[in-house]
């Protein structure tokens, strides 16, 4: 029972503590209104004095069961219980005590206070009253049921909320880590199996482009052990980090993508297209986007069968669109997610498509497939812009307004 960091139990604390000392005062009013020079008055004022000081000192002991918590907590009990003895007018100030003593103790403990706290109650109310009353023996408990019974039922919601919340968290974090792994390292070891399978097919026949295809696995390798490491650090892709920012990252991806898989080595030839003029964007969606690409053309090289493909970044003012479009294969999607698949280009295995559109959902963006057998696929991903420029006409991929990078 401890939320002492929840917005809400420190508004309810304040209101308690608030309540607390309304009681106080109008208990020790009362008492110097009806018993006027007594001999124990002075008595009644010091108590009332030190139960007050006591308790403006409980929120600086913090709310956990420490010893010296517990130590204050019964001390201003035994003080309450010294000033109802005397005065049973101070009982009600009970109320608020249910409250410090359900959050202050285990729960046990903190149920048995609250039942000797309402029989002091009982017992105060009947010494004021002149005959027996049943409301005066019922009132108290049902009061401190009700009360008791509420804080628990609060507690209780708030701890499944906090789990709740941890365990959403941990999914977040486990879907993030299996875009990361699948977008570097996946992506990285079947392009090294792929360039070793390569180059022992010409092992023995031209080992000059076996000893290329190992030398270019070798610097796949290198370069995904430093996506690691930055994925690790929980830092950017290395990519947009050696900065210019996206289009230059979609830029240097192009020209690796040809380098290692490219059509000489029997992957598609990949182009790079940047539409428009470029915004800065936020890191977030740079390093979304460009997940987004290399997810495309991990699949376009490991199932679209593509003698070539286009990345196209456009800026259309109030929106940025990435479409990675190959001559492949094709597919049907709606047939492709009804077997379970994942990744597209009639694979049902992997997490391509689906990371895919999580990085766009989680950036505010949408990502859209348009595909069909023997026609090849189109993958767009649209992040609109907060504070955009106004609209711009999107210009025809080539045209005027359009920068290309043949890769």
């Amino acid at each position: 029972m401890r939320h002492e960091q929840d917005p809400d139990a420190r508004w309810l604390a304040a209101v308690m503590h608030a309540a607390f000392f309304l009681l106080l005062a109008a208990s020790l009013t009362r008492f110097l209104l009806r018993h006027p020079g007594e001999a124990r008055t002075p008595w009644i004022i010091a108590l009332s004095v030190v139960l007050a000081l006591l308790y403006v000192l409980g929120p600086a002991l913090g709310f956990r069961p420490t010893p010296r918590r517990l130590a204050w907590l019964g001390t201003v009990v035994a003080v309450w219980v010294v000033l109802v003895l005397l005065a049973p007018s101070f009982a009600w100030c009970a109320v608020p005590l249910f409250y410090t003593g359900l959050r202050a103790l285990p729960p046990r403990a903190a149920l048995a206070l609250v039942a000797v706290l309402t029989a002091l109650v009982v017992g105060a109310q009947l010494r004021l009253s002149s005959g027996f009353d049943p409301n005066l023996v019922l009132a108290p408990p049902a009061v401190a049921a009700v009360a008791t019974a509420v804080f628990v039922h609060m507690d209780r919601q708030a701890e499944r909320l906090a789990a709740t919340e941890r365990r959403e968290g941990t999914l977040a974090e486990r879907q993030r880590l299996s875009m990361e792994i699948h977008d570097t390292i996946a992506q990285g070891l079947s392009s090294q199996q792929m360039l070793l399978q390569a180059a022992e097919r010409v092992w023995d026949t031209d080992p000059d482009a076996a000893r290329a295809h190992v030398r270019t696995a070798a610097g796949v390798a290198e370069r995904d052990l430093a996506e690691a490491r930055r994925f690790v650090r929980g830092l950017g892709p290395a990519d947009l980090a050696e900065g210019g920012g996206l289009p230059e990252a979609l830029r240097a991806l192009t020209r690796r993508e040809s380098a290692q898989h490219g059509s000489a080595r029997g992957g598609p030839h990949v182009r790079c297209l940047i539409d428009g003029t470029p915004l800065p964007l936020p890191d977030h969606v740079q390093s979304a986007l460009l997940r987004i690409a290399q997810g495309a053309l991990a699949n376009v090289r490991e199932h679209a069968e593509a003698e070539a493909a286009v990345l196209t970044l456009s800026y259309l003012g109030d929106q940025v669109v990435l479409d990675v479009a190959d001559n492949g294969r094709g597919f049907r999607p709606g047939a492709a997610a009804a077997a379970g698949g994942a990744t597209g280009e009639g694979s049902v295995r992997g997490h391509g498509l689906p990371a895919m559109r999580a990085r766009a959902a989680q950036v505010g963006g949408t990502l859209t497939v348009e595909s069909a057998p023997g026609e090849g696929t189109v993958v767009s991903a649209a992040v609109p812009l907060g504070q955009a420029p106004p609209p711009m006409s999107r210009t025809p991929r080539g045209g005027p307004g359009t920068q290309e990078e043949t890769s």
